[in-house]
């Protein structure tokens, strides 16, 4: 891993994530970009032209250009590669945009848990972006800033949709020392006899060589629930699950799940685009 983005909003949930994100960036020696975008309303954007200031937009970038500057040189970010980008633009756009151009190998972004994502991922943004992103998103929860990799569930529905970028995702994971612990959730509106539900993951993850891996097959009444539970049940880390893009989180996480298990789940999550 060589470059994390880490949007920042400078609030106390933004401080969290970078810090998060200065532990990982220490483990393998990566530089972080710390981004800021100053959300404008398109019809603002449109009044914007070369070479012409409007007083009140300077006024605001100057400000967030000193904050900026001051969150770059924090204690936490003491001794490793840090540099900066402030920007005018949409912030769903801006960020992907911003990963794409620097080949950003991991976005690091704060959440408030159960209340949703607030204040600089306001509203779908946060939504977005997962969908969006072809780069992996991590999003932390509370006040967690201490992540581990130790103990990750990786929940998956084992069919050969999700084959595409499933390698990527071990990839990544081995790269951070994760032992991920696969897990297939049985629902009432989707049962598997335990026999059926282990030979589709054996036979799935054969084709990815793994020496050695934990399984596990939950019933609970959703999909969310079961995640959250078991997650629980083995004191997970961090939970991981794969995306589907624009289509969302096809099959294992379908509709609303997806931002349901982003709000309510404790724990702090990785996505990765299938």
């Amino acid at each position: 891993m060589k470059k994390i983005l880490v949007p920042t909003d400078f609030s106390e949930q933004a401080s969290v994530a970078l810090k998060a994100a200065a532990g990982i960036a220490r483990k393998s020696n990566a530089e972080i970009i710390l981004l800021h975008i100053i959300d404008m309303p398109q019809e603002t954007m449109d009044m914007i032209k070369p070479g012409y200031d409007i007083p009140e937009i300077m006024l605001f970038k100057e400000g967030a250009e000193a904050k900026l500057t001051q969150t770059s040189m924090s204690e936490e970010l003491s001794g490793l590669n840090v540099s900066q980008i402030l920007i005018l633009g949409r912030t769903f756009h801006e960020v992907i945009n911003v990963a794409k151009a620097n080949n950003i190998d991991l976005i690091v972004m704060g959440s408030h848990g159960a209340s949703g994502f607030k204040e600089f991922f306001i509203g779908s943004n946060t939504e977005k972006v997962i969908r969006t992103s072809d780069i992996p998103v991590l999003a932390i929860k509370g006040n967690n800033s201490e992540i581990s990799f130790n103990k990750v569930v990786f929940a998956n529905d084992f069919t050969e949709e999700s084959a595409k970028g499933f390698e990527k995702i071990i990839n990544f994971l081995k790269l951070n020392g994760a032992n991920p612990h696969f897990l297939m959730i049985n629902t009432p509106n989707n049962f598997k006899p335990t026999h059926v539900a282990e030979q589709m993951a054996h036979d799935f993850l054969k084709q990815f060589n793994l020496d050695a891996y934990e399984f596990s097959i939950y019933n609970d009444l959703d999909i969310e629930k079961g995640i959250l539970n078991f997650a629980d049940r083995i004191n997970a880390d961090l939970i991981a699950m794969g995306t589907h893009g624009r289509k969302g989180f096809a099959r294992l996480l379908n509709g609303s799940i997806s931002e349901d298990l982003m709000n309510h789940s404790p724990k702090s999550i990785i996505t990765f685009k299938l």
